[in-house]
């Protein structure tokens, strides 16, 4: 079956690289084999780590891999059921300290948001508008659909979130692992129900399934990770299960999403976009230092833990930060909570912003 590649096009619903099945078993083979790669160095999240490192450097290398839509959203959806069980009636009663947290995470998203402007705007070419929807730290395709509407770039767009959200994957398991020596391994972190209780099993499958489509019809943003977690969260505030999915499972689905991220830059070239790419990591080590100064503010005021705090602040995306949060065993209810927050913030101001101050006076 012959390929088509499909660099930094966001508008195409499903494929993200290389269309057609070799691309899509290349993509998924390289993938695997970084994620045994870093599971074996015990790499904090090693999975989808590896598949991402992996992917991306075949991607830059011109291999033909690609990754299907709908089989990267299957298995978010797993991914949401995992992160649901990570709520606990314990930690829902710290939602008084949260609050606060909360308020610091707006002012952060809105400092770092302003400095990844203007430096947008000093090192590239882009106009304000494309400068503006790269600098905002929400989801790479809300972004761009948003910004493309209102006039901008969507390619340099979509490349500026790309770059933000692998070089945020990139730092902060590697910090962790060489700095703290976290080591975590998924396959032992996370076990399936136990005893195989069908029950368990059914109420897991059930919260992905109507948790998907909850979240479609609600239209919530990263809908197929947010909804199938909220349907898990409850599951597990009200007892209905404590089970997880299975380690084999997550391994599995970690691999798609890292592949997900490598496949997006298919088609860039490093000798034509490097100042663009250059700027791009810039703006992300900008937001990352943004969270790393106020999680220490809102430590001061809070007490909350701090490793919990930067990840709620740190400008990944909704699903590698959570998942990065479990491997490193902090309060993923914590970390879910406020990035799912910081989304509706952004999804919600960004559109007004832009069209009553950026276009003003035109």
């Amino acid at each position: 079956m012959s390929s088509k590649a499909l660099p930094f096009k966001p508008e195409n619903k499903h494929i993200i690289g290389h269309e057609g099945a070799r691309p899509l078993l290349l993509a998924l083979a390289i993938g695997t084999l970084g994620g045994f790669v870093f599971d074996w160095l015990k790499m904090p999240l090693a999975w989808m780590l590896g598949a991402c490192v992996f992917s991306t450097i075949a991607a830059f290398a011109g291999l033909r891999i690609g990754m299907r839509v709908r089989l990267r959203q299957g298995m978010i959806i797993i991914m949401g059921v995992l992160l649901g069980s990570g709520f606990t009636p314990e930690l829902v009663q710290q939602l008084g300290k949260w609050a606060v947290s909360l308020c610091v995470l707006s002012g952060m998203t809105m400092t770092g948001a302003t400095l990844g402007y203007f430096w947008f705007r000093r090192f590239t070419m882009w106009d304000k508008i494309t400068c503006y929807f790269a600098a905002m730290p929400g989801g790479l395709n809300d972004m761009t659909i948003m910004g493309g509407a209102m006039g901008g770039q969507e390619r340099a767009i979509a490349l500026a979130h790309a770059l933000r959200i692998l070089t945020v994957v990139l730092t902060i398991p590697v910090w962790y692992r060489l700095v703290a020596g976290a080591q975590t391994s998924v396959l032992t972190m996370v076990g399936g129900p136990n005893s195989n209780d069908w029950r368990d099993y059914a109420v897991l499958i059930a919260s992905g399934v109507v948790g998907a489509a909850v979240g479609r019809l609600l239209r919530l943003p990263a809908s197929f990770m947010i909804g199938p977690m909220l349907m898990s969260a409850i599951a597990h505030l009200a007892g209905l299960t404590s089970s997880k999915p299975p380690g084999e499972l997550v391994a599995a689905a970690q691999v798609v999403v890292g592949c997900g991220i490598g496949c997006r830059f298919v088609g860039a070239a490093l000798d034509q976009l490097h100042k663009e790419m250059g700027a791009s990591i810039g703006a992300a080590v900008i937001l990352i230092a943004c969270a790393v100064v106020f999680a220490e503010i809102t430590n001061a005021l809070t007490g909350l833990n701090l490793d919990a705090t930067v990840l709620s602040y740190a400008p990944g995306g909704f699903a590698e930060m959570s998942l990065i949060g479990l491997a490193l065993g902090v309060e993923v209810a914590m970390v879910a909570t406020h990035h799912l927050f910081r989304l509706f913030l952004i999804i919600l101001t960004g559109p007004f912003i832009s069209r009553f101050v950026l276009t003003r006076g035109r």
